[in-house]
């Protein structure tokens, strides 16, 4: 997984009925959303003594304790986060909401490791992700490769996993050429693949293409150097015809680092 791949904001919804229930879990929803979560988790319990917004408040409950688990690899977290999200009844949630839990599931699977099932799971609302926020669709993007990234190293048939992504990260930058994690996957997958030429021309472009980034490319340069240096270099250099594999590595070390420097 990318160092970057970060939470998922929850939205911050419209409650058509007034009271305790709804206050709490709008707060509930604000304060994770800020990175609050043990006053996050606070809020959204007392809204799940509301009939009105137990659900919706469980959902949130679940997605909270998945953020601490992840940050903490505490199981007791991850327990919680299960116990909530599959106590509550998904028919009362609103469509986002519907979207949020099949995430918060995707996201639980993954940390189960059932990276298959996981990435299975987040495929379907790639689109529909949009609609949680700013950003969401690129953090779920970069989940759900990473969940194939991880299926695909304990695969007997890596290289379709991996073209799967390739696929999937091409038809991402001719929407937006700016995606971050489309930028980063398409040279980690075509890697993966076996494809080191591409890997390496796409691990370029993505580096250029990484200033169009909110950061100004700074996350994304990391992980490319880091994919670029440790991975495809010392691939690359395994396949050189230059027999002293040390001095095939300086070579596209000097090479990688000279595009650095003029791009």
């Amino acid at each position: 997984m990318r160092a970057q791949v970060t939470a998922i904001l929850l939205v911050l919804g419209t409650i058509g009925v007034w009271g305790a229930g709804p206050d709490a879990l709008a707060q509930a929803r604000r304060l994770y959303n800020l990175g609050e979560y043990e006053r996050a988790l606070e809020a959204a319990r007392e809204a799940a003594a509301s009939p009105v917004t137990a659900a919706s408040a469980r959902l949130v409950i679940g997605r909270i304790n998945l953020e601490r688990y992840r940050q903490s690899a505490q199981s007791a977290d991850l327990e919680e986060a299960h116990g909530a999200l599959r106590a509550l009844d998904p028919q009362v949630l609103d469509p986002r909401e519907r979207v949020e839990l099949q995430v918060g599931l995707a996201e639980l699977l993954y940390f189960d490791d059932h990276f298959g099932a996981a990435a299975e799971l987040f495929d379907p609302v790639l689109e529909a992700s949009s609609a949680l926020g700013p950003n969401a669709h690129e953090r779920v993007l970069d989940w759900w490769a990473s969940a194939l990234d991880r299926q695909a190293q304990a695969s007997a048939d890596r290289a379709s996993v991996y073209e799967r992504i390739v696929v999937r990260m091409e038809q991402e930058l001719r929407r937006d050429s700016a995606s971050v994690p489309a930028a980063y996957w398409l040279s980690a997958a075509s890697r993966g693949a076996g494809d080191l030429d591409r890997a390496w021309a796409a691990a370029c472009a993505g580096w250029i293409r990484a200033v169009a980034a909110r950061d100004r490319g700074v996350a994304l340069r990391a992980d490319l150097d880091r994919l670029v240096t440790q991975a495809i270099i010392p691939d690359r250099a395994a396949r050189s015809p230059i027999r002293d594999r040390r001095q095939a590595t300086a070579a596209l070390i000097a090479d990688w680092e000279s595009f650095k420097k003029i791009w």
